[in-house]
């Protein structure tokens, strides 16, 4: 995990400028959450005493790395591809699942972590890669999470990475107007670089990285973070 280089002062400043990006955007009561994956404690001391009232990780392993034996933690988010084996790993340490795409992992996290919290993965474009189940199965899913007796608050979902920001705009606006018909109460779309599409098409969360940390380390061939052990490989917050 990197560690070097994180200075309160500039993620304090960065973040005013990502609130300003979003209020110009139009967006109101926008939570930004800080991922942290790659980085060290310091990163997320930066970025709470900077105003964010939660993390996002990615990685199962890095996550228990860096923050068993920890206290007085924000809220954390696991915002990356999840394997049913590794809930039995974050369960102690995760405050809200955002990537629940299938039964046998929200199955998987109610026996784990009973009454959890979670979003459910909505994937309009149909990237493997990605994760998230397709915006037809989203109802039932939800359905099931819920008899599952998991706190199910929203949608999550992961924009498109080529065809520039603009390329998100469908995606985005197809899982706000399902949110709304499912009657939840959180958005978690947009990162850095697709925010203000994100905002304008009803985002309550985006989820940044880069934009208040900086460039992250180098990732190896098998797109695993160089300095980590990943539970995942997807990226869902930059």
């Amino acid at each position: 995990m990197s560690s070097a280089g994180v200075d309160p002062a500039a993620v304090a400043e960065r973040l005013d400028r990502l609130r300003d990006r979003i209020t110009r955007a139009g967006g109101h009561d926008v939570r930004i959450l800080a991922v942290t994956k790659t980085w060290g404690l310091d990163a997320i001391r930066a970025a709470v005493a900077a105003g964010c009232d939660a993390v996002g990780e990615n990685y199962a392993q890095e996550l228990v790395a860096k923050l068993d034996g920890e206290v007085d933690l924000p809220a954390v988010h696991f915002i990356g591809r999840l394997q049913t084996n590794k809930v039995r790993l974050v369960a102690p340490f995760v405050t809200v699942y955002e990537t629940v795409d299938r039964e046998s992992l929200a199955a998987e996290i109610a026996r784990r972590a009973p009454g959890a919290t979670v979003l459910v993965q909505a994937s309009p474009d149909g990237d493997p890669t990605k994760g998230g189940c397709a915006l037809a199965s989203v109802p039932a899913l939800v359905d099931r999470c819920r008899d599952l007796r998991l706190d199910v608050r929203g949608l999550m979902i992961v924009g498109p990475t080529e065809g520039g920001a603009e390329a998100a705009r469908s995606g985005f606006r197809a899982t706000r107007a399902l949110v709304e018909n499912l009657g939840l109460e959180v958005c978690s779309m947009g990162m850095s670089d697709d925010l203000e599409i994100a905002v304008q098409e009803g985002s309550t969360e985006v989820r940044v990285g880069s934009a208040l940390f900086g460039p992250r380390a180098p990732r190896r061939a098998d797109g695993s973070a160089a300095t980590t052990l990943p539970g995942s490989t997807s990226d869902t917050g930059r």
